[in-house]
């Protein structure tokens, strides 16, 4: 009886453990559900934008799929703010193998790599003439290359003239004529006979039919011009000496780097056929003048050469030490994204979201460059996969462009306001002006810049004329959209749309060139031209050979292009 009862209290307690562990994993299940279910609504009230491939931000697909490579397509949801910054997840971002590197501040050297050649040291070199004619009677140099050391024997000479010259002298010592002597001494100096070979003559009054010719200098035969019996003029070069004990090593300087160069500067040298060897040395001599076709600056080194291992017309790779710039923001070269237009970085702006940002760009030294403007220390800006994210953020602020054009065509607010032009800015598309209050946007009166849009003009306005303007907001702030004389009517300016077709784009000339269709409103007839393009107009995603739209806007100096797209695309 005792035992029945023990085993129904064992079975009792039993089931109370195996209830609340039934409960808490019901409980569990519960929380996973209703988490789950929140992370379900968090997601829907997002709208999904399209669906892209994880490699590739040009295969876009308005619901799931594969891209491609076989990879399921990420979605990309819609995003507050301005449109310009894209949001990844992390899956994706570890798969497009994303890096970043922190913005820092402190110093960078003015380093320049670049590269040069081994030249001859010009100040060791000697040209070898002769001062009368005459035959080359025996050569004892042989071949260009041969090292020869000073006083040896480079050829002997035949010439009538000389040895007329030596009968002269011996004659004039004879009679004991110390004025004639002189004459004949001085004559023979002239004629490049030495002053040892002058004394044998006066010792033995032997005249010599072939005269000596000895080398001026320790070097190696650079040129070799002549040939035994070859006959000879003063004008003739016989030969080229060069010391090789130092040579010069011309430097190549880019034209963006000339001011940093001066002399004596610390200089690393290394060659490839030296590995591992590495010679330093100082800068002697900046050229004063750049290659008209090379664009580059000559910078000159001295290096002893004792064992004659620099040898002329080697390449050699070059690194100048041209000081330090302290106290300034840099970043890892790699992480810059350069267009013909503008540099830009991409920025990790934290929770996945990632941003484009234009920086502007200072020094470059070796893998690092100077920011001067467009980042703050501390952020972070991507390294690697970078590109596949700014097409993913420029195709956002694209969209973000074209609906505030879409907003001021269709009612945007536009705000009017007096002022007094302080100084007009033709070159930066800026008027500064001392403007009323402006009560719409809370603003006091004050004195400061606007930049102007495209339909701005500033044609007929002066220093001190009395305005009025209308301000239209843009992503990047306020700017005026027309301004004219307080006593006059304001300027509107016409836009006329056409149709062409890309001949040559010509960005580094702000132009492109296009065949377009008549357009009445010009009575102009289908013709191939070059147009202006305005400082807004962007030839992105455009080639030769698109059919195209485009705006022209009248400006001073002619009609330029305000806006192009594709005609099967969307206006950038």
């Amino acid at each position: 009886m005792k035992i029945s009862k023990i085993i129904s209290v064992m079975f009792l307690g039993i089931m109370l453990v195996a209830c609340e562990q039934v409960s808490d994993i019901k409980n569990k299940i519960a929380g996973n559900e209703e988490k789950k279910q929140q992370q379900e609504t968090a997601v829907k009230e997002k709208k999904i934008l399209y669906w892209v491939a994880p490699m590739d931000a040009n295969f876009r697909r308005d619901e799931p799929g594969k891209s491609p490579m076989g990879m399921d397509l990420v979605p990309v949801y819609e995003e507050e703010g301005d449109g310009t910054g894209v949001t990844i997840s992390p899956s994706v971002v570890q798969n497009m193998g994303v890096r970043t590197a922190s913005v820092k501040f402190g110093r960078l050297w003015r380093r320049i790599d670049t590269v040069g050649y081994v030249n001859y040291d010009e100040d060791k070199m000697s040209h070898i003439h002769l001062r009368t004619d005459g035959w080359i009677e025996k050569l004892f140099v042989k071949a260009e290359g041969d090292r020869v050391s000073k006083g040896d024997v480079l050829f002997q000479l035949y010439s009538p003239v000389l040895v007329n010259a030596q009968e002269e002298f011996v004659q004039s010592l004879r009679v004991g004529n110390k004025s004639l002597r002189d004459a004949s001494h001085d004559r023979l100096i002239a004629l490049g006979v030495s002053e040892n070979q002058i004394q044998e003559l006066a010792k033995t009054k032997n005249v010599q039919r072939l005269l000596k010719f000895y080398a001026p200098q320790d070097g190696v035969m650079t040129e070799l011009k002549v040939r035994e019996g070859m006959y000879v003029k003063p004008a003739t070069e016989v030969m080229m000496l060069a010391d090789l004990s130092t040579v010069w090593l011309i430097a190549e300087i880019f034209e963006s780097q000339a001011g940093w160069v001066k002399v004596d500067q610390m200089a690393e040298v290394n060659l490839k056929y030296l590995p591992g060897r590495e010679m330093k040395g100082r800068v002697e001599y900046v050229y004063p003048a750049l290659n008209p076709k090379t664009r580059t600056l000559k910078v000159r080194l001295r290096f002893d050469n004792i064992d004659y291992v620099l040898k002329p017309n080697m390449y050699a790779d070059i690194t100048i030490f041209g000081g330090a710039k302290k106290d300034l923001l840099y970043i890892p070269r790699e992480a810059l994204i350069r267009t013909g237009q503008q540099t830009r970085v991409i920025l990790e702006a934290g929770n996945g979201r990632y941003e484009s940002r234009e920086v502007t760009v200072g020094i470059e030294s070796g893998e690092a460059v100077e920011i001067v403007a467009g980042l703050h220390e501390g952020e972070k800006v991507v390294t690697s996969g970078q590109f596949l994210i700014d097409s993913e953020a420029s195709l956002k602020a694209s969209l973000s462009r074209m609906k505030s054009v879409e907003t001021e065509q269709t009612g945007h607010k536009v705000i009017s306001v007096h002022g007094i032009i302080r100084k007009m800015k033709p070159e930066q598309h800026k008027v500064n002006l001392t403007h009323d209050p402006i009560p719409e946007l809370k603003w006091p009166s004050m004195t400061m810049d606007f930049d102007l849009s495209d339909d701005a003009s500033l044609k007929g306005l002066n220093n001190d004329d009395k305005v009025m303007f209308e301000l239209m907001e843009m992503p990047e702030g306020y700017i005026i959209k027309r301004i004219w004389k307080m006593d006059t009517k304001p300027v509107v300016q016409k836009i006329i749309s056409g149709h062409g077709v890309i001949k040559q784009l010509k960005p580094e000339q702000n132009k492109v060139n296009m065949m377009h269709d008549p357009i009445p409103e010009l009575e102009w007839p289908a013709m191939t031209m070059d147009f202006d393009l305005s400082s807004k107009a962007s030839l992105n995603g455009l080639k030769a050979g698109d059919k195209v739209m485009f705006e022209l806007m009248e400006m001073p100096d002619g009609y330029s292009i305000k806006r192009i797209w594709k005609m099967e695309g969307m206006p950038q």
